[in-house]
């Protein structure tokens, strides 16, 4: 889910396959794939392995996939397997809280995002009136999106995923020029690892020590901190429950 960096994620990729091999997994691809259509990718009941976002995965993956746990990062707004969404604005804006961004427009990424969209949502909804806090919602596709929502005026505020906005600063800062945040959302449990529903337990559990292997492997630190990855931890799918609806 995390796309800042594409030859740092293979690179961990291939690292993780290499320790699914070792743990006795076979046909393990050795290329990431990088679907289009994440909606099918997940439903696919072939599924190896996967990141995918809490609010899908509690509205409607929890019959088709299984949660294998997900991993600690350390990007700034992060502990351990928590996350948050930063609000960024304009630098011109008088604003310096979401209060002073009532009846203005909203850039979410995605309908289907917590970070993007619900976090947000869950945000001003106690400081809405009639049923409004916003003007309205722009959706933008992306966190790029958003991003370029604000700097063209076409929106005011966005959540932007606290490890997208790492990497966006360390890897792509002309999307953040001109930008600024003001605030923070709650904190969340963080983009889960997911494998079909259809894998068997026992390739579960090796898929787990893998993930556990790799995300501690000291020859694997700089693989790691491209991507601000601290450790993996196999939290079971009922952290996300409550959570990202």
């Amino acid at each position: 889910m995390y796309d800042a960096d594409p030859a740092a994620v293979q690179a961990w990729w291939s690292s993780i396959a290499a320790a699914m091999r070792a743990e006795g997994l076979a046909g393990v691809p050795r290329n990431l794939s990088w679907p289009s259509d994440l909606d099918a990718h997940w439903h696919d009941t072939s599924l190896l392995l996967s990141q995918t976002c809490g609010y899908p995965l509690v509205t409607r993956l929890m019959e088709v996939v299984q949660v294998l746990g997900a991993f600690r990062y350390t990007a700034p707004g992060c502990s351990g397997f928590l996350y948050r969404s930063e609000l960024l604005v304009r630098d011109g804006e008088p604003g310096r809280s979401i209060e002073d961004f009532r009846g203005r427009a909203a850039a979410i990424n995605d309908l289907q995002s917590h970070s993007g969209c619900h976090a947000l949502r869950r945000l001003v909804a106690p400081l809405a009136q009639d049923g409004r806090f916003f003007s309205g919602e722009v959706e933008s596709g992306s966190h790029r999106g958003s991003l370029a929502l604000l700097r063209d005026e076409r929106a005011d505020v966005a959540a932007i995923d606290c490890v997208s906005l790492a990497a966006f600063r360390r890897h792509s800062p002309e999307l953040l020029a001109g930008l600024r945040v003001i605030g923070s959302t709650a904190m969340a449990p963080g983009l889960p690892l997911v494998t079909s529903a259809s894998t068997p337990a026992a390739e579960v559990r090796a898929m787990r020590r893998a993930l556990a292997a790799a995300s501690s492997d000291p020859d694997l630190a700089d693989v790691r901190e491209a991507l601000f990855i601290d450790g993996f931890e196999a939290v079971p799918a009922t952290v996300w429950t409550g959570n990202a609806a």
